[in-house]
């Protein structure tokens, strides 16, 4: 099926998120029609409790957009309403898994816009396990959807360096420009029927790893500085600024305070403390002791506080040698 002009193309949008807002920003300066934005119900947010729209909702209300709300994406109600859009593709960018009656409605399909490079790390949180891997690489996907989660035939695919320093919310913000241009091509060559969806299965050699991107907890984030330099120095800017890496920091007498870490480097030593140990002039500096170095931290911010450079820090707070990282 091949559409002559752009302006005829009719598309629903599927976002939530601000990741999702570059992509529907760069199909709007593109000229397609957009016919309708789908985005998850409003949520309470803040002290007082008040429903906080999504960061699309906003955006699309500012573009005159139609913008639906469903709360469940299999509601007859919500079906019926989606077909009479008669959308020709449908886009999803950051949102929640979709039942195949959406996604196998239209007649050129669903893509997805993917923060990796697939196969490589299907899941929710692939820009955090790339940095946290040390991944020296990664880039992003446009693939039709189909029933298992980021399995679908590849359109199109763009290869990013990753920086040695890079967290991941630097990271993201390349990534969600570039998507965009991403997405703006494959609908491009999608709609004049220029593209060969690739199988990923044809992709995947034998013997080949594939690492996953399972959604981070909180749990999942706390610091283990029994780990090497580089480990731990990939962990933090892996979860840099959000959710963010933490560590219990205790005191001579055995107080505790939930420590959350944004910004380090490492150093490579060959002294040998035990790991958590802190060494600093209670001033300037704070570095921990990890098996094989130390990590100097530049960014922290206290439970409850807000984040602060070390030296601010230490001008509030009496850390110490004598206390250490747990």
């Amino acid at each position: 099926m091949v559409v002559n002009k752009k302006q005829d193309f009719r598309i629903v949008f599927m976002g939530t998120p601000d990741f999702a807002i570059a992509s529907l920003k760069a199909l709007l300066d593109s000229g397609y029609q957009v016919v309708a934005v789908i985005t998850a119900p409003d949520k309470p947010a803040g002290r007082g409790k008040m429903l906080s729209p999504p960061a699309v909702k906003k955006f699309a209300l500012e573009r005159g957009l139609n913008v639906l709300q469903p709360p469940r994406l299999k509601n007859p109600e919500f079906l019926e309403e989606l077909k009479t859009l008669k959308a020709d593709l449908q886009v999803v960018v950051a949102f929640r898994m979709l039942p195949e009656q959406v996604w196998a409605m239209p007649p050129f399909g669903t893509i997805n816009l993917h923060a990796s490079l697939l196969p490589q790390y299907r899941g929710a949180a692939p820009i955090h396990h790339a940095i946290i891997n040390g991944e020296k690489q990664t880039g992003l996907t446009t693939f039709l959807l189909q029933k298992e989660i980021d399995t679908g035939s590849i359109l199109l695919q763009r290869k990013l360096d990753i920086g040695p320093n890079e967290t991941v919310g630097e990271l993201h913000d390349r990534m969600m420009t570039l998507g965009g241009e991403l997405l703006v091509e494959t609908i491009e060559r999608l709609y004049k029927g220029d593209i060969d969806p690739v199988d990923q299965q044809a992709l995947i050699k034998p013997g080949t790893l594939l690492k996953s991107a399972p959604k981070i907890f909180k749990e999942d984030c706390r610091i283990q500085w029994n780990n090497d330099v580089h480990s731990v120095h990939n962990f933090i800017r892996g979860l840099s600024p959000y959710p963010g890496a933490f560590s219990i920091l205790k005191s001579p007498s055995g107080d505790e305070y939930t420590v959350k870490i944004f910004k380090a480097s490492g150093e490579f030593s060959s002294e040998q403390l035990h790991p958590g140990t802190i060494v600093t002039d209670s001033k300037t500096f704070i570095k921990v002791a990890v098996v094989d170095g130390f990590i100097y931290i530049y960014d922290l911010q206290k439970s409850g506080k807000k984040r602060l450079r070390t030296e601010e820090f230490l001008r509030g707070f009496p850390v110490n040698e004598n206390w250490y990282f747990v």
